[in-house]
């Protein structure tokens, strides 16, 4: 079974498969345990009664400690395996694996969210959102996709087809902050045949006016309304 203890002596395999740091884990894991008290009490069962017996009784889970909670979601969220296979690197049932991702996915949000790493999704908000961080407004924006299960429908098929990956994908479009890195805006999740420029425009993001913007050729007539915009140019071939 995959055990945050043992995992953690490997940070390159822990980077692997969750996205984050040991250290970045650990500083993480408390307001994913506070944000998992508020949202399931000890003191009551899941259906929000109150228990007749202590919390922890009975047969113990393989999820049991909040590292592996934590682990588990983390896991889920970068790599998306089947379910299935989600069980059996962590030893319990694929229908307890379902259960287990649709009770933590909200408790993982919410612990972003208080932690203030949760991008803005409303596109008009984003400028104030930016403001809040007080951080230097250089901004990059791209578009990032990922692979899907193929459509049954031959319409939604050619739609999600991305003929970059060379398979069927889904698209958002994410603004990073240059400096910090932090993911500072995602957009709403589109079909992988989709232009990234096209994205961009349909969202009509407000930026912070001072703001420099950095693109790529993606985004070829992309001006927005800020300070000034970046875009690399491809280098000539040289003359034999």
């Amino acid at each position: 079974m995959l055990k945050y203890a043992k995992l953690k002596e490997t940070p390159k395999k822990f980077l692997a498969l969750t996205g984050l740091t040991p250290k970045e884990f650990q500083a993480l894991l408390p307001a994913f345990y506070r944000a998992y008290e508020r949202r399931y009490p000890p003191d009551k069962t899941l259906s929000r009664r109150r228990r007749k017996r202590k919390a922890g009784g009975g047969r113990k889970s393989s999820l049991g400690d909040i590292e592996q909670k934590l682990l588990f979601v983390l896991v889920y969220q970068k790599t998306y395996p089947l379910q299935a296979l989600l069980g059996e690197v962590f030893e319990i049932s694929q229908t307890r694996a379902n259960r287990w991702v649709h009770r933590l996915l909200p408790v993982l949000q919410q612990a972003l969210d208080d932690c203030g790493v949760m991008p803005e999704r409303d596109s008009r908000q984003f400028a104030h959102h930016e403001r809040q961080h007080g951080e230097p407004d250089e901004l990059i924006i791209d578009g990032t996709e990922r692979r899907r299960q193929r459509p049954k429908n031959p319409e939604k098929q050619a739609l999600h087809y991305s003929g970059k990956k060379k398979t069927h994908t889904d698209k958002n479009v994410a603004i990073v902050n240059a400096k910090t890195k932090r993911v500072g805006y995602l957009s709403r999740t589109y079909a992988g045949k989709m232009h990234d420029k096209k994205i961009a425009d349909s969202e009509d993001i407000a930026y912070p006016r001072r703001a420099t913007l950095h693109k790529d050729t993606g985004f070829q007539g992309y001006e927005p309304r800020v300070r000034k915009t970046y875009q690399p140019k491809k280098s000539r071939a040289k003359e034999s």
